[in-house]
């Protein structure tokens, strides 16, 4: 098994983080007793990963506490973005998210809260549904799904969110992420 982290360096490393995590107090098996064979990589966010001649990994630096890092998954031509675990910035699209996801077929993006909702929320490390549709729009995606919702919100609040989104954008352009989701990507 393969773990990657973008995020952490220089001042904490993967595999110290992981082990800390599996002691006592947090766990009481340590993950050397696990079977799997487990490598580990640190890598600074805004490298790209070449997994496969066919398969990259474009990254970039996120704004969250503590740091968070994005993807962007190339493969044959398509692409998919995940940006979750992100703060905008209000009244400004961060040009750093744009250049990853700019063509995309599809992004999905931290849609935590709504733009009222978020007045109360500066500084938790997220973003909302909204910004999401500033973003897509402005990178020209494909798709957009918004994902990472607040616990707090129920189905009902979800499926309203879809149809305010829709409204916005091209219904064929936005949807809610919600469990069971297939996407296939042609």
């Amino acid at each position: 098994m393969h773990i990657w982290a973008g995020h952490l360096l220089p001042t904490y490393k993967l595999e110290n983080i992981l082990s800390d995590l599996m002691k006592e107090p947090f766990f009481p098996v340590p993950y050397d007793v696990f079977q799997a064979q487990l490598t580990f990589h640190d890598f600074e966010a805004g490298r790209e990963i070449k997994l496969t001649p066919e398969i990259t990994i474009q990254t970039a630096f996120l704004n969250h506490p503590n740091n968070a890092t994005g993807y962007r998954v190339n493969y044959k031509g398509r692409s998919v973005c995940y940006v979750t675990d992100t703060e905008h910035k209000k009244g400004i699209l961060d040009q750093n998210i744009i250049d990853l996801i700019k063509g995309s077929d599809v992004f999905i993006y931290d849609s935590t809260y709504s733009d009222e909702e978020y007045e109360k929320k500066k500084g938790w490390g997220h973003s909302t549904w909204q910004e999401g549709i500033r973003l897509a729009k402005e990178a020209n995606v494909k798709k957009y799904y918004i994902f990472h919702h607040d616990p707090s919100h129920k189905d009902e609040h979800m499926d309203d969110i879809a149809k305010k989104a829709k409204k916005l954008w091209e219904k064929k352009k936005v949807d809610v992420a919600k469990e069971g989701l297939v996407v296939d990507i042609k």
